[in-house]
C-alpha cells in the first residue's frame, strides 16, 4: 500500500511503498478514504511533540480517519457489530482500559495511552489497524471529506464549548467568543450556537476572508484583531454586542498572545477554555485572574462519547464544512500551506473508493491476523 511517512523531524513526507498491516485479533483493518490534514501533524514533523512523545521512526502520520472496514480480527465480538464494507470512523484516544480515565471514558488523557499517526500507524495510508473498541459505525451515509476532520477539528472544540455549558457561563444574556478561523474554529462557532442557549457569538481572528466564512457558519459577530489592543477590542465588542466583555471564550489557537488577549476581555466570574497547541506556555497576571475568579480549562481532543454525539449532528445535516480536498501525492504541499496558516477550514487527503464492501476487497486483499500469521 502507499503511506506516507515521516522518517526524520524537520523533512518533508515520504510517499512509498510499504507492507499492509497485520492486525491482532481484536484489530479491524480499515481501508482509508479519507485523513484529515492538521496542524498538529505540522507540528510533530517540526519536534513539537518529541519529548513527551518519543515516536520510533518512521511513522505514518494522520488521526483524522475514516474508511471502510476491510477486515476484522479473530477475536472481534459480534457485540461490536461491525461488517466488512462498514462505513466507520477512528476515535483517536486510545487508552489502556484499566486506568481511572479510561474507566471514566476519557480514554484520549490515558497517561499510558496512545494515538494514530503519533506512533501508532495513522491514516496517511491506504490501510490502517485499529482496535476495534475505537470504532464508531456511521449509518447513514456522509461525505469522507466531511466524515474525517470529525475525529478531531469536528469534535475538540464540541467538548470544549460543553466545560464552558457545564461552568454555568452561558446562556440568552452571555456572550461567547470563539478566538481563530483555522480548522477548529470553522466547528466551534457553529458549537457555540448549538449548545449555548442563545448566548451571541462572537469571532475574532486576524484574516477578514477567515473571518467571512465563520460569520456564514453562524458567528453572529466578527471582529478582525489585527494591532489591535484589549481596550481597543472592548470598545468594539461594546459597539456590536452592548457589553465591553466575553463571559465565555474557546481558544482555537492557543498561542501566548491570543490566551492574553482572551482572558484579558473576560468579564468577571467569565470561564475560558483552551483547545488550541500553538505555542508553548501560558502567561496572564495572576491578581485580574484571581480577583475577578475567572476560569481556565483545559481541553484535550475528545472521548468516544463527545464524537458520537457529533456524529448523529452530522448525520442530522446540522454540520457545515469548509473542505480543501487533496491528493495523497500532494501532502508535503499542503503540509507547507498548512504550516503558513494559509489553508481556509480543513484539509483532506482523499484515496479513491467507493465505500462498498466489493470494494474494500476489490484488490483481492486477506490481510493476516497475528493468530493467522501464526498458524
Amino acid at each position: 500500500m502507499l503511506a506516507a511517512r515521516m522518517h526524520r523531524y524537520k523533512e518533508p513526507l515520504v510517499i512509498e511503498d510499504v507492507e499492509i498491516p497485520e492486525i491482532s485479533p481484536e484489530e479491524v483493518l480499515v481501508r482509508v478514504a479519507g485523513a484529515g490534514m492538521c496542524r498538529s501533524d505540522v507540528q510533530l514533523i517540526d519536534g513539537y511533540f518529541a519529548e513527551a512523545l518519543k515516536p520510533k521512526l518512521p511513522i505514518t502520520l494522520g488521526h483524522e480517519i475514516a474508511g471502510v472496514v476491510a477486515a476484522l480480527g479473530d477475536q472481534v465480538p459480534a457485540s461490536a457489530q461491525l461488517a466488512v464494507g462498514d462505513q466507520v470512523v477512528v476515535a483517536a484516544g486510545w487508552g489502556d482500559g484499566t486506568c481511572r480515565q479510561c474507566r471514566l471514558g476519557n480514554e484520549q488523557i490515558c497517561e499510558h495511552g496512545s494515538w494514530p499517526g503519533f506512533g501508532p500507524p495513522g491514516g496517511y495510508a491506504e490501510f490502517v489497524p485499529a482496535p476495534y473498541r475505537q470504532l464508531i459505525r456511521v449509518k447513514h451515509k456522509v461525505k469522507w471529506e466531511e466524515l474525517a476532520p470529525l475525529t478531531d477539528a469536528g469534535v475538540t472544540p464540541y467538548r470544549g464549548i460543553k466545560k464552558l455549558r457545564a461552568a454555568g457561563v452561558l446562556g440568552p444574556d452571555r456572550v461567547i467568543g470563539v478566538l481563530g478561523a483555522g480548522g477548529l474554529g470553522t466547528y466551534a462557532v457553529q458549537y457555540a450556537k448549538l449548545l449555548s442557549s442563545g448566548a451571541a457569538v462572537v469571532a475574532l481572528a486576524l484574516e477578514e476572508d477567515k473571518l467571512a466564512i465563520l460569520k456564514q457558519l453562524g458567528a453572529d459577530v466578527t471582529i478582525n484583531t489585527t494591532g489591535k489592543s484589549v481596550s481597543d477590542l472592548q470598545d468594539e465588542l461594546f459597539k456590536l454586542t452592548g457589553t465591553r466583555n466575553l463571559d465565555a471564550a474557546i481558544d482555537c489557537v492557543g498561542a501566548e498572545e491570543t490566551i492574553r488577549t482572551g482572558i484579558g476581555l473576560l468579564a468577571t466570574a467569565g470561564a475560558y477554555v483552551s483547545v488550541g497547541l500553538v505555542g508553548t506556555r501560558i502567561d496572564i497576571p495572576l491578581f485580574p485572574f484571581t480577583s475577578r475568579e475567572l476560569t481556565y480549562h483545559g481541553s484535550f481532543w475528545a472521548n468516544y462519547n463527545d464524537l458520537q454525539e457529533v456524529l448523529a449532528l452530522a448525520q442530522k445535516g446540522e454540520i457545515r464544512h469548509s473542505i480543501k480536498r487533496v491528493r495523497l501525492q500532494d501532502i508535503n504541499e499542503n503540509l507547507e500551506l498548512l504550516r503558513a496558516g494559509d489553508i481556509v477550514g480543513r484539509a483532506v487527503v482523499l484515496f479513491d473508493i467507493d465505500g462498498s464492501a466489493s470494494e474494500s476487497g476489490g484488490r483481492g486483499l486477506r490481510p493476516k491476523t497475528e493468530n493467522a500469521a501464526q498458524q
